[in-house]
């Protein structure tokens, strides 16, 4: 029986991957979905009750969405007077600069801390890695308030590093210490409770550095600390930028630690948003400083990634 050999033969059917699993895209949605119900609504919510007056009632703001058919007359209704307010008062320009400040000095000291114990993590033995991962996270097995409470036992006046300087002759039986309530206490609990934020990112980065790179550098006379500056920290630069966003968001905004260690006089913005959430209920006034702190984060942020990606 003879072939035909000039007969076409039939194209291969590709399958369309979007018909062939639905579900990758309900893998793809969840992220937008999460991010859509969990930060773009209340966001929207927070923007229009800054947009609201105050008022004795409860919410105490007005308006009050009551429905689309009063659409309109409830638009009409929004102004920006607490944003008005927020630029020409001082105290609330102080809070947010200061906060910026202690922000950007607590991300410096935490990365001046937190690289060499990356770096000697990265280089330390295989076998041993998992442990020192294991005791940079140890700290966060019990309770964030627990661990600021204890600094408070630590640095009062008659604490327990005041017993230690008395106990070792660097003070005398009558001197204490004058830490707490101070910006230095602030600084003492940021830097203790964000470290691992700071270190495992650096970690990740470094343990992925090809070290035949230094040896190649060794080869040809450079010597270490050229080396680090030319090649160690160049490639780690993905870690650094990693950590230092990751500490400094969510400083700018802290409350906790400014609380309980810092004094009267430790101004940043997380405490005044409290202030104004629940002890004056100015929910507008609270809610206006909430949107200008997000956009002061968020923007830069933005920003740097827009020009990351170009030039990449």
């Amino acid at each position: 029986m003879a072939i035909d050999t000039l007969s076409p033969k039939p194209e291969p059917v590709i399958a369309d991957p979007g018909r062939a699993n639905p579900a990758r895209w309900l893998v793809v949605a969840i992220p937008y979905l999460w991010l859509l119900l969990f930060f773009a609504a209340p966001f929207f919510i927070i923007a229009k009750i800054s947009l609201s007056d105050t008022a004795i009632a409860m919410p105490p703001y007005t308006p009050v969405f009551e429905g689309f058919g009063k659409f309109g007359e409830f638009f009409s209704q929004l102004d920006f007077e607490n944003y008005e307010f927020l630029a020409s008062d001082s105290l609330y320009i102080k809070s947010y600069l200061n906060s910026l400040r202690i922000a950007a000095i607590s991300t410096v000291l935490l990365l001046l801390i937190g690289y060499p114990m990356a770096l000697a993590m990265a280089r330390a033995k295989t076998s041993i890695r998992p442990i020192l991962v294991m005791l940079v996270i140890l700290p966060f097995w019990t309770s964030f308030l627990i661990r600021v409470y204890a600094w408070i036992g630590i640095l009062k006046p008659e604490g327990l590093l005041t017993l230690l300087f008395q106990s070792i002759g660097l003070m005398g039986p009558d001197e204490q210490v004058q830490i707490l309530r101070t910006d230095y206490a602030v600084f003492i609990g940021i830097v203790y409770s964000y470290l691992p934020f700071m270190v495992l990112p650096l970690y990740a980065a470094l343990e992925k550095l090809d070290n035949t790179l230094l040896e190649a550098a060794s080869d040809l006379g450079c010597p270490p600390w050229k080396a680090f500056w030319r090649i160690t920290f160049p490639l780690s630069l993905p870690g650094v930028i990693a950590g230092s966003l990751i500490c400094f968001i969510p400083i700018t905004g802290e409350f906790v630690i400014p609380d309980l260690l810092g004094g009267a006089d430790t101004l940043m913005i997380g405490k005044t948003l409290w202030t104004e959430f629940f002890n004056n209920r100015d929910w507008p006034l609270a809610s206006a400083i909430a949107v200008i702190l997000l956009a002061v984060l968020v923007i830069p942020i933005a920003y740097f990634q827009n020009q990351q990606q170009k030039a990449g």
